[in-house]
C-alpha cells in the first residue's frame, strides 16, 4: 500500500492542465463495443480505473492500439463472448464501478451480457435497479444470482419503449442510451441524466450514426438504427479536477492558472467556490486564481448561513462536496455542507477534526463547518484515504497544513487523478510517494 508524505504550508504557483474526464471516459470506452469499426478516443486520462477498463476490453477481444500517450484506437470486431464466463472477467468487473456500462452495448449488439455486481468507491449504496428495469422495458430478460452477486441479461431483440426513470442516474442513462441506439423503434427516456458526460456520449453516438434528440435535456428520444460506424472523439477536461484545483489554490493561498477548462461545461462549479470566497478570473478558456491570504464565505440575502449541497445536473456534482468542505475549514464564516446523494461520503471529517478543523457532523448527510479564517492552520497528521474524492480533499488539507502529513491508501487517489503528486510538485508542492 503506497502513501503520500506531504509537507504542508507551501504556496504553489504556475499553470496546471486538467486530465481528461474520468467519468466520461468510462462511458465512452464502453461505447466502442457498439460497432465493429475503429473508434479513436483522445484525451484519455492515464488513471487506474480507466486503465483497468481498457484492460477488460482488450481481454474481451477488443483490439486496442495506443497511438499517443492520451490517444487510443479501439476496434471491437472480434469480441469473445466466452470471456464473460471466466473468473478473470468476474475479477475485472468487480474492480471498477464503470464496468456495468458494458451491459447496454453488449446487449444491443450481441443479445447477451453478464456482469458481476461492480465495486468502486465505498461511499454508500449505489443501486443498479435503474439500469436493469430499463433493459426489461426494452425487452431484455435478466436474472440476478444473489449468492454470487451476478447479473445475466439476454434478449432476442430489443424494442424501443417509453420509460420514466426513477432516478436521474448518469451511468444508468448512459447504459440505457447505448442499448436503445440499436433497438427497433423509438425509445423515450424521461428524467434522463443530462450531465456534460452524457451529452458527450450522445454526440459521439450521433456521429457514429445514432439518432438521438433532446441532448442536454432530461428528455431523450432515440430512433433505433441497424448499425453504427466508427468515429473520433475527444474527452472533456475533468470538471472534478478543475474544481479540486480551484479549492487547492484558495486553501493554500496560491496563484494558479488552470488551463483549457471548457468553462461553459463547468455548470455551478466556479460559482460555488466563488461563494466560498475564492476569487478567480476567466481568461479565455483558462481559470486564473490569484493568491489570497483570506477568503470569506458568502451568505444568503437575509444573512443566513450558506448551504452548499449536491444535486443532479445542472446542480453541483457530489464529487466536489468533499473539496468544498475542506475549503470551508479555513474560510471566514460558517457553511452547512449537505450531501444528499450518498450516505457515507462525509465520513472523512473525523480526520479533518484531528487536524484541527471546527466541524460538527450533524448526521451522515450534513456537516457544519466553522471557518477559522486562516488564523489557526490545520496541523499535519497520519490519515487514510477512504475513497477517490475524499482522498484528494485530504491531500488539499495536508498541503495547507503546518507540518508533515502521511496519507495512506493513495491507490484510491490514483484511481481518479493522473500523476497528481508529480503535477502538483511541478508547481511547488512537496509530496513524496513512499
Amino acid at each position: 500500500m503506497a502513501s503520500f508524505e506531504v509537507i504542508g504550508g507551501n504556496k504553489l504557483k504556475g499553470d496546471i492542465y486538467p486530465q481528461g474526464a474520468k467519468n466520461e471516459a468510462l462511458q465512452i470506452l464502453c461505447a466502442v463495443l457498439l460497432t465493429s469499426e475503429p473508434v479513436t478516443v483522445s484525451n484519455v486520462p492515464d488513471i487506474r480505473d480507466v486503465n483497468k477498463l481498457i484492460e477488460l476490453l482488450r481481454d474481451l477481444g477488443v483490439a486496442v492500439e495506443q497511438t499517443a500517450p492520451d490517444t487510443y484506437v479501439f476496434q471491437a470486431d472480434h469480441v469473445n463472448l466466452d470471456y464473460l464466463e471466466t473468473e478473470q472477467f468476474v475479477e475485472q468487473g468487480r474492480a471498477i464501478r464503470g464496468s456495468v456500462m458494458i451491459v447496454g452495448p453488449m446487449l444491443a449488439r450481441f443479445g447477451q451480457a453478464k456482469m458481476p455486481k461492480p465495486g468502486g468507491d465505498k461511499i454508500g449504496r449505489r443501486r443498479l435497479d435503474t439500469h436493469f428495469l430499463a433493459f426489461e422495458k426494452l425487452g431484455a430478460r435478466f436474472e440476478y444470482d444473489s449468492e454470487e452477486s451476478f447479473f445475466d441479461v439476454t434478449t432476442e431483440g430489443l424494442k424501443g419503449a417509453y420509460m420514466l426513470l426513477d432516478e436521474a442516474s448518469v451511468t444508468g442513462t448512459a447504459n440505457i442510451v447505448m442499448a436503445a441506439v440499436l433497438a427497433e423503434g423509438t425509445t423515450t427516456i424521461y428524467n434522463a441524466a443530462c450531465e456534460p458526460y452524457v451529452q458527450q456520449l450522445c454526440r459521439m453516438l450521433n456521429r457514429m450514426g445514432a439518432k438521438i434528440t433532446g441532448v442536454g435535456s432530461n428528455l431523450l428520444t432515440i430512433e433505433g438504427v441497424e448499425k453504427l460506424h466508427g468515429t473520433e472523439h475527444a474527452m472533456l477536461p475533468d470538471m472534478i479536477e478543475i474544481g479540486s484545483f480551484i479549492g487547492l489554490a484558495g486553501m493554500t493561498g496560491s496563484e494558479i492558472t488552470i488551463k483549457n477548462c471548457k468553462i461553459p461545461e463547468l455548470g455551478l462549479i466556479p460559482e460555488t467556490f466563488q461563494r466560498l470566497g475564492i476569487k478567480m478570473e476567466f481568461r479565455g478558456d483558462d481559470i486564473y486564481i490569484p493568491a489570497q491570504d483570506h477568503y470569506e464565505v458568502d451568505t444568503y440575502i437575509d444573512g443566513s448561513i450558506l448551504n452548499v449541497s449536491d444535486h443532479t445536473w445542472p446542480g453541483l456534482t457530489p464529487d466536489l462536496l468533499s473539496v468544498a468542505l475542506v475549503v470551508a475549514t479555513q474560510a471566514k464564516g460558517t457553511v452547512l455542507i449537505h450531501q444528499k446523494m450518498f450516505e457515507s461520503r462525509l465520513f472523512f471529517v473525523d480526520k479533518l477534526i484531528d487536524m484541527g478543523a471546527q466541524i460538527i457532523l450533524c448526521d451522515p448527510h450534513r456537516a457544519t463547518i466553522i471557518g477559522q479564517n486562516n488564523q489557526i492552520p490545520l496541523r499535519g497528521i497520519r490519515m487514510t484515504s477512504p475513497d477517490i474524492r475524499a482522498g484528494v480533499a485530504l491531500l488539499i488539507a495536508a498541503l495547507s497544513a503546518e507540518g508533515t502529513s502521511i496519507i495512506d491508501n493513495v491507490e484510491q487517489i490514483d484511481r481518479g487523478y493522473q500523476n497528481i503528486d508529480g503535477r502538483l510538485n511541478a508547481i511547488g508542492a512537496q509530496i513524496r510517494r513512499i
